[in-house]
């Protein structure tokens, strides 16, 4: 069985050459953990769980630091671009990917910090190789072991998805009991069977004088968000890195009607750059108390 992503052994520290990360868009081979779920009350992308499209979701590399187990302001600022892991501070939040499981460990695969990947054995391929499963962008990954930062391509699933993946159109079944964090390659592809349209959410807290929404059920990612104040589209800034989550103004000031348009990862709008326009819901009228309160919208 593998070691959690999350109780790795903190050991000496060698230092391994730097490597920019590189965005999946073929199949690249890493390193998969497993971790028990979001935390509370949002996970990386500024989502809570029980509100993701899907409970099958990844984290992504937050840094890029081989040998590097320290840790860095986020999101990372530009002057230090280079430490920037394929998280890429939050703006890979909300795609999908499909994961196809590789080859098991023989040998000691436990992320200390320094030493090598399955040292003292080998990579070895056993029948659950080639199972799929594709999964949501939703958490980010970084700790201070060498998953999340010696290797670029490391995911981290969560735990409940990985007797769920498929191979001949059938569950596996019993894969998370022959794990030892084995070898994945996965791809960025686009939300399998999409319909509808966004769904945007106030966060806790949120108010007329804090607009703060999350952003779900994207067609193709997120990159940012414009909201429309005093008759002028403004750019919304990200809330921290929690790349589907940003801050909005009110169409007026003290208002409580907002209008938005949504970028996606190619830096188009979304549906051709249809506007989205929706209110503070009245239980948020001093404060929204919920952790998500989902709102509907018009398309003026």
């Amino acid at each position: 069985m593998g070691v959690p992503r999350r109780l790795a052994v903190a050991l000496s520290v060698v230092l391994l050459p730097l490597m920019a990360p590189v965005a999946a868009a073929a199949p690249v081979t890493g390193n998969a953990t497993y971790f028990s779920g979001l935390g509370q009350p949002y996970g990386g992308c500024g989502m809570p769980q029980a509100d993701l499209e899907t409970q099958n979701f990844v984290a992504l590399n937050v840094y890029n630091t081989p040998g590097d187990y320290g840790y860095y302001p986020r999101p990372i600022p530009p002057a230090q671009a280079s430490k920037i892991g394929l998280w890429d501070n939050g703006h890979n939040c909300g795609r999908w990917v499909r994961v196809t499981i590789g080859d098991y460990c023989t040998g000691q695969n436990d992320g200390a910090p320094g030493q090598p990947f399955c040292r003292n054995g080998s990579w070895t391929p056993d029948g659950y190789n080639g199972a799929t499963l594709t999964m949501l962008v939703a958490d980010s990954c970084g700790d201070s072991n060498a998953w999340c930062r010696d290797d670029p391509y490391h995911l981290d699933l969560v735990t409940d998805s990985i007797n769920r993946f498929q191979r001949n159109g059938q569950p596996v079944g019993d894969l998370l009991n022959h794990w030892n964090n084995r070898h994945i390659s996965w791809e960025f592809v686009p939300p399998p069977n999409y319909q509808g349209d966004i769904q945007i959410g106030f966060l806790q807290g949120a108010q007329t004088w804090w607009g703060a929404v999350s952003i779900s059920h994207l067609p193709n990612g997120i990159h940012g968000v414009e909201y429309l104040a005093g008759g002028t589209w403004h750019q919304a800034t990200m809330n921290g890195d929690m790349g589907q989550s940003y801050i909005l103004a009110p169409m007026v000031t003290a208002g409580k009607d907002f209008q938005i348009r949504v970028t996606d990862v190619s830096n188009q709008l979304v549906n051709g750059g249809r506007v989205y326009a929706f209110s503070l819901p009245a239980s948020c009228n001093s404060a929204c108390s919920a952790a998500y309160t989902k709102v509907s919208y018009t398309n003026p």
